[in-house]
C-alpha cells in the first residue's frame, strides 16, 4: 500500500471519528432533559421522586370538594314544596330523586328542611324533613338558562312533589328566563381565566424533567397524566394554578424519550380567593420555572410577556376582583364556583 492510500485511509478513519462524535454530541444536545435524583434534605428525595415518571411520584389528593351550599336565589331559580301533610323521611326523598341532577345544561338540585335542626339540606336516609325546595342554576358557562332548561326543571320537580305529597310553587318562566340572562351577561363581562405558556430555549424537557421542576415549587399531580395542580394554602376546593403538558408523551411507554417543548400554566380566577394572591404567585411560579428549566414565557398566543403587561393584567384583576365582591360573588366563594363552572 502506497504512502498516498495509507494517508487516504487515516484521513477517511478520522473523518469516520468526527462524524460518529458529532453525532453523538448531537444526539446527547437533542434528548430531552432528565430528572435527577434529589440529595436527603433538598426536597423530595431520591426513593419517592425517581426519575421516570416523577408526575407519578408526587401523587397527592387536591383537598376534597367542600358540601355543596344550600340554593341561593342570587344565582338560582327556586320553587318551594310545602307539604300536604306531616312530614317525608329522608329514604322516601331519595327514593323520588329524578335520576339526574341536571336540568339541560344547568345543575339542578333539590333540598329538604329537617324537622330536627331546621336546616336546609340534601336529603339524607334516618332523617325527617317538614319541606321541601328544588332550584336550576340560572347561568353558568354554558350560558342562561333556557326555556327548554326551565321547563325540564318544572317536569322534575312536579314529578318529586308527586312523589312525596306536596305543593310546588313554581316562580313565572319569563321573568326567570329574563333574570337568567341578566345574570349570564354579568357573568360573560366578569369572567377570567388566564394562561402563560413556557416554551424551551433549546433542548426539549421529559415528563420527569417538567414535574420535578414543579414539584418543588409545591405542584402535585392531577387525577390525569400531563396534570398537576398548586394546592390552597387554606386547603379550599380548588387549586391555586394548574400547569399542563403533553398527555401523550406523559402516558408513553418510555416517558424519558419523550420530548416537550411547551408547558401550560393556567388560573381560573372566580375560582381562587383573593387572599390567596393567585396572579402573584402565576407571575412568581412562571419565572422560577423559566430560570431553572431555561424557558421563555409568552401568552397563549405566543407573544413574550414583559413586566409591564403583567402589572396591567394585574391591576385590572384587582378591579375586576373589586366587582365580583360588590355583587357578592367573591371569587373563591361557593357562589363564583358555581356560576363560573
Amino acid at each position: 500500500m502506497s504512502q498516498l492510500q495509507i494517508g487516504l485511509a487515516i484521513a477517511g478513519a478520522l473523518v469516520l471519528a468526527a462524524l460518529i462524535a458529532h453525532g453523538v454530541w448531537t444526539s446527547r444536545r437533542n434528548r430531552p432533559r432528565q430528572a435527577v435524583p434529589e440529595q436527603a434534605g433538598a426536597g423530595a428525595n431520591s426513593e419517592t421522586l425517581r426519575q421516570e415518571p416523577a408526575f407519578e411520584a408526587v401523587m397527592r389528593n387536591l383537598p376534597a370538594a367542600e358540601r355543596r351550599a344550600s340554593l341561593d336565589a342570587l344565582i338560582d331559580v327556586i320553587a318551594h314544596l310545602p307539604l300536604d301533610d306531616g312530614v317525608v323521611s329522608g329514604d322516601a326523598a331519595l327514593a323520588a330523586m329524578p335520576a339526574t341532577r341536571r336540568a339541560g345544561s344547568k345543575p339542578y338540585a333539590i333540598e329538604g328542611m329537617n324537622d330536627a335542626t331546621a336546616a336546609w339540606e340534601s336529603p339524607l336516609p334516618g332523617q325527617r324533613y317538614n319541606a321541601f325546595q328544588a332550584g336550576v342554576q340560572l347561568a353558568n358557562r354554558s350560558g342562561a338558562l333556557n326555556e327548554i332548561e326551565f321547563s325540564e326543571f318544572v317536569m322534575k320537580t312536579q314529578a318529586f312533589a308527586d312523589e312525596v305529597g306536596a305543593s310546588p310553587e313554581f316562580p313565572e318562566m319569563r321573568d326567570e328566563v329574563a333574570r337568567a340572562r341578566e345574570l349570564d351577561q354579568f357573568a360573560s363581562t366578569h369572567d377570567a381565566q388566564l394562561s402563560f405558556t413556557l416554551h424551551t430555549r433549546s433542548a426539549a424537557w421529559s415528563p420527569g424533567y417538567v414535574a420535578q421542576h414543579a414539584a418543588r415549587l409545591g405542584f402535585v399531580a392531577g387525577h390525569l397524566p400531563g396534570r398537576m395542580a398548586l394546592p390552597p394554602a387554606a386547603g379550599g376546593p380548588a387549586p391555586i394554578l394548574s400547569l399542563t403538558f403533553d398527555t401523550q408523551a406523559a402516558m408513553a411507554e418510555d416517558p424519558a424519550q419523550s420530548a416537550i417543548r411547551q408547558v401550560g400554566l393556567s388560573l381560573d380566577v372566580p375560582h381562587v380567593p383573593r387572599s390567596e394572591q393567585p396572579f402573584v404567585r402565576l407571575r412568581t411560579v412562571a419565572a422560577e420555572l423559566a430560570a431553572s428549566m431555561e424557558g421563555a414565557i409568552t401568552d397563549d398566543q405566543g407573544q413574550a410577556l414583559s413586566s409591564d403587561s403583567m402589572d396591567a393584567i394585574g391591576a385590572e384583576l384587582e378591579q375586576l376582583y373589586e366587582r365580583l365582591e360588590a355583587h357578592a360573588l367573591e371569587a373563591g366563594s361557593e357562589l363564583a364556583r358555581r356560576l363560573f363552572s
